[in-house]
């Protein structure tokens, strides 16, 4: 761990821990920004972990940049990951099909594995939560197995259904919203992943864990998932 600090604003640090995304990080990840709340306390406004650094938002008028930095430096002091501390772990229902999740047949066809075979594959594998972006509660996970890595789509769709479940490169992701998206979709989770009465908005925080769990269509109704085929949103 090589520990840098960058500006990003007047009032605001760029905590840099590592340069490459490795699941091995984030219980360093995690202590580093337990430290960093405990050492920033009121004046911390906010604190964004991603998959290698942590952006620390303070307060100006309570503390100068160079104060900023020395609490960072005193907080990260002999940091270690803690063995017992890690987040939630979460299991995802998902229906997988052609009529939700398009790119089933693509990866099948690029891996030369069988449809089937794709589907064990995601979903035997439990997956890090990273970091949340791009929309409220999207939570970026990997990583996944490199024969089921993928490029984005070329042409990013105008509409994916809330719920879709799918893979861009090595990072899997389900779309907590209807919104554009260029990943490869592999099937629906009836998950509601967006939710203003939860802390942070969001079912998943980065530290958590998540497994996705193969259910049939019935079931996936059962649970309330809309099953209106991905292209049919246009």
């Amino acid at each position: 761990m090589n520990v840098r600090i960058e500006v990003v604003a007047i009032d605001c640090l760029m905590v840099r821990l590592f340069d490459v995304i490795d699941e091995a990080n984030m219980p360093w990840m995690l202590a580093a920004s337990l430290r960093l709340r405990e050492g920033f306390g009121a004046h911390l406004i906010d604190l964004v972990p991603s998959y290698t650094t942590l952006m620390v938002h303070y307060d100006l008028l309570a503390l100068d940049p160079q104060q900023a930095r020395a609490v960072i430096a005193a907080a990260l002091r002999h940091l270690s990951p803690d063995a017992g501390e890690g987040g939630r772990q979460h299991v995802l229902p998902v229906w997988y099909d052609a009529s939700v999740g398009p790119e089933l047949a693509l990866l099948s066809r690029r891996s030369g594995l069988s449809v089937d075979e794709v589907i064990q594959r995601h979903s035997q594998r439990e997956y890090q939560v990273f970091a949340l972006g791009f929309a409220p509660g999207f939570a970026f996970m990997g990583l996944v197995e490199d024969v089921l890595a993928a490029p984005r789509i070329k042409t990013p769709r105008k509409r994916v259904a809330a719920g879709s479940v799918g893979i861009a490169e090595r990072q899997t992701a389900a779309y907590p919203l209807e919104s554009p998206g260029g990943w490869n979709i592999l099937g629906r989770t009836p998950a509601k992943l967006f939710d203003r009465t939860l802390d942070g908005y969001s079912l998943m925080q980065p530290g958590d864990t998540v497994r996705f769990a193969p259910v049939s269509h019935a079931e996936f109704i059962r649970l309330g998932g809309d099953d209106t085929p991905l292209e049919a949103l246009k």
